[in-house]
This record gives C-alpha cells, structure tokens and sequence, in this order.
C-alpha cells in the first residue's frame, strides 16, 4: 500500500469523524483544507433514487449559479450568417458550421459548451458520438439549442452549470473555487441543489436526494445534511 504523504494524512484526520454537517461546516471544512498550489474548485456530488436507464427517472437540467463558477469556459457555437456575428459578439470562442465540425471530427474540441441554432442540429447530428459521450451534445433542454444565441453565450461565460445524471445515479458539479468568500460557495451550492431538486423526474421514487458530498478538487469528501444543503 502506498504511504500516505503529510498533506493527505493531515487532511483526511481533520475529515475523520464528520458527517452530515451543515453546508456552511462543510464549505469551511472543504476551504481550510484545500492546500495544492492551484485554485481548486469546489465540487458537489449528489446521489440520488433514480435509475437513469429509465427514461422517465432522467435528470438532466442547468442552473446559473448566483456568483459564478470561478471558472474561463471555452464556448462553441454553430451557427450562419447574423447569428454567427450574434455569437461572436457575445464573446463566443468558437463560431462555424461546416468547418467546425470538420474541426471536431478530427478530434480537436477546444471548448467547454456547445450552441447551436436549430437549423445547425442536421450538422451536429454527425458529432453525436463525439460530443454525446463528454455531455457536450446541444440540446433544447438545457437551452444550448437555440436562437438567442448571443444570451446562450453570456449565460455559459456568467456562471451557469448543465448538469446530468450519470450511470450510478449521481450528479456532480463544480460549484466555484476554494478562493471563494464561504457565503459566496453556501449560496451557490444552495443554488445547485435547489435546481436538481426541482429536476426531480415523475418516475422517481422513495427518496430522491439519498446523499450529497462536498469536496475540493485534491482533497478529500464530507457528506452534507441534505435539508441544510436545501436551506432548510
């Protein structure tokens, strides 16, 4: 077994013992204990009662996060013509339509979202496989298939979160950095769960929200009382 380094020791005995705190214990616990040399971001996993192999006890939703996500991210879009310069405008980083899926096909996605105006989607239909499997799939539901192209943009670039639920039933996302005043990160994760909540799907049943875990992207995990994450 691999001996454990001082900084993991040291993080993992200030861990030991606590569970289902509150989500300001939690966030304060995460931040004193985030010690790599990078800004880390402060990331959430929700378990949830669901099995997403059935269609109607899928999750899937976004929410913009009150103060943002810390985070530069690289947007895509497909688009022509007055949308194309509508995106360009909005601080796209990529815009194109045929070109860009050539780009992509040949295995360079430089980016962090994908938008796409209706009548690009028989274009990016191709990509299917490429973009589905790394979540990056345009989709109406979430508001990456549409007109308003230059809003979609500003949106992904001001702080707001897709999130979808995996195989094993979880949820997770960055919710900011460690770099974060506290109330900053508690109204942002309050902010995340109230939207998966809301997400809930008909098909679920028995209890939705099993158990949700905060942690920094090196350091280790705390389980959070599900009503304080809820502001309850």
């Amino acid at each position: 077994m691999a001996k454990l380094g001082k900084r993991t020791r040291a993080a993992r005995e200030a861990f030991a013992g606590k569970e289902n705190v509150s989500v300001e214990a939690a966030v304060e616990l995460v931040k004193s204990n985030a010690k790599a040399k990078f800004d880390e971001t402060v990331e959430i996993a929700v378990c949830l009662g669901v099995d997403p192999r059935h269609a109607d006890q899928m999750v899937r939703g976004v929410v913009g996060l009150p103060n943002g996500t810390g985070k530069d991210v690289r947007v895509a879009v497909f688009a022509r013509g007055p949308k194309a310069e509508e995106a360009q405008a909005a601080g796209a980083d990529i815009v194109g339509a045929e070109d860009l899926m050539e780009t992509i096909q040949g295995g360079e996605i430089n980016f962090d979202r994908c938008i796409a105006t209706p009548d690009m989607m028989p274009i990016v239909g191709r990509l299917g496989k490429v973009l589905g499997p790394r979540n990056l799939m345009p989709n109406p539901k979430v508001g990456t298939v549409t007109m308003d192209v230059g809003d979609a943009v500003k949106n992904a670039k001001g702080g707001e979160v897709q999130f979808k639920v995996e195989k094993a039933g979880v949820v997770h996302a960055g919710v900011g950095k460690v770099s974060f005043d506290e109330a900053k990160l508690v109204e942002n994760i309050r902010a995340f769960v109230d939207a998966v909540q809301k997400a809930k799907p008909a098909g679920a049943k028995g209890s939705y929200m099993k158990k949700i875990a905060l942690s920094s992207t090196m350091g280790p995990g705390v389980s959070i009382d599900i009503d304080s994450a809820a502001g309850n």
